[in-house]
């Protein structure tokens, strides 16, 4: 009898959906915006082996669901969606899908740096809405990028993307923190480990690029906005829970620092009562870093590639939690 898996969430090409099916039994519910209660989905998930998706909070609740799982494969690189420690404690393989995103999503840090530095956004609607009738004055004047100290706090395959376009792009000086000093990356790209501390004091933009743990999870407040000042730019392409959201929405509106480029919020998509997209400091996106057409359709190719391999036994592209189970 060939193996179940499961689809969830993020609903696959053709051509990947069909290379499942060459091998297993396919339970597709990628249709519904949260299958965790639907009885189809519950019966497929209880004799499933694999599931492979995105976006659903898998907690030891569904864990528990699926006596048979063996390989979850999610079509994302950020895995704060899933109990990592309920998976392994039960043996079950996590993967995920690094690397395929990381210029996209670079582009998208580099972007928010520029639209909010030169005040993209703000203008244009200024334009957009008749207001342009006298020449441009210092009040409305942006501030430049080329030459300016960039501060990238999470220097990993995203962070090290940013810093180049910084570096080589832009002729910036470019500080990083990051858990442990990369001396790969000190003598490719010529950036500089610094402490968080200096690090903020010293940025004009501060991206951040860090996962999303126990250890990050409100990283950034007001003792860190204070420390950034009223003439840095603040741009987050992590995850939403890296950034106390009240501390930065008082730090915008007081002007402790001057401006934000957000492509992730605490809760997305972002609730109307959210100050922080109506606000003229703020360029806020909807969660795009990864999203192109190319980029997605890699993601689900390499978890479709994690899946199919996990479930015969052999070491994936991209596993999250190998080490945890004790694999070679």
């Amino acid at each position: 009898m060939s193996k179940t898996v499961v689809v969830f969430n993020r609903p696959l090409e053709e051509t990947l959906k069909a290379k499942l099916e060459q091998h297993f039994e396919v339970a597709d519910y990628s249709h519904l915006k949260d299958p965790s209660e639907d009885p189809g989905f519950l019966e497929a998930l209880g004799r499933a082996e694999g599931a492979i998706g995105s976006s659903l909070k898998f907690g030891q609740a569904l864990i528990d669901r699926a006596p048979n799982l063996k390989v979850v494969s999610s079509i994302s690189v950020g895995v704060d969606n899933f109990d990592v420690e309920a998976l392994s404690r039960r043996g079950i393989l996590l993967c995920h899908t690094p690397d395929v995103l990381t210029e996209t999503t670079a582009d998208t840090g580099f972007a928010l740096i520029m639209a909010t530095a030169r005040r993209v956004v703000e203008l244009a609607d200024w334009v957009r809405d008749g207001q342009w009738k006298e020449s441009l004055t210092p009040a409305r004047f942006g501030v430049d990028v080329q030459g300016a100290t960039l501060g990238v706090v999470g220097m990993g395959r995203i962070g090290a993307a940013i810093a180049r376009r910084g570096k080589f792009g832009f002729n910036m000086r470019v500080l990083y923190h990051n858990r442990s000093r990369n001396q790969e990356y000190e003598g490719e790209i010529g950036v500089e480990y610094c402490e968080l501390d200096a690090l903020l004091e010293q940025s004009d933009f501060v991206c951040v690029t860090v996962p999303f743990s126990k250890q990050t999870e409100k990283m950034f407040g007001k003792r860190e906005f204070e420390l950034m000042g009223p003439k840095t730019i603040f741009v987050n392409i992590a995850r939403g829970g890296v950034v106390d959201e009240p501390a930065l929405i008082e730090a915008l509106e007081q002007g402790t620092i001057r401006a934000a480029g957000l492509d992730v919020f605490v809760k997305e998509p972002i609730p109307a009562d959210n100050p922080l997209p109506r606000m003229r400091n703020v360029v806020a996106l909807p969660h795009i870093g990864s999203a192109t057409d190319a980029t997605r359709y890699a993601m689900a190719e390499l978890a479709v590639d994690n899946l199919v391999r996990g479930l015969a036994g052999e070491r994936p592209k991209a596993p999250y939690n190998w080490k945890d189970l004790d694999r070679d």
